[in-house]
C-alpha cells in the first residue's frame, strides 16, 4: 500500500486567513456551516453571561 492509496483524511479546523485556492468548494461549505455553528454557540454563551451578570446586578445592585 501506497501513500496515495491512503484515505485522504479532511480537515474540519479552519484558520482565519488560510489559503482558500486549494480547498474544494464541498469543503468550504462545510467549513461555513461549522463556522456558523461555532457563531451560534459563541452567541449563546454572550447571552448567558449577559443574563448571569443582570442577575447579579439586580441581587446586590443599589437598593433604591
Amino acid at each position: 500500500m501506497t501513500f496515495d492509496d491512503l484515505p485522504r483524511k479532511t480537515t474540519t479546523k479552519h484558520e482565519i486567513g488560510a489559503e482558500l485556492t486549494a480547498i474544494s468548494a464541498d469543503e468550504l461549505r462545510h467549513r461555513i456551516a461549522l463556522l456558523e455553528q461555532e457563531i451560534d454557540r459563541i452567541k449563546a454563551e454572550i447571552e448567558r453571561k449577559e443574563a448571569g451578570r443582570k442577575a447579579a446586578d439586580r441581587l446586590f445592585g443599589p437598593k433604591v
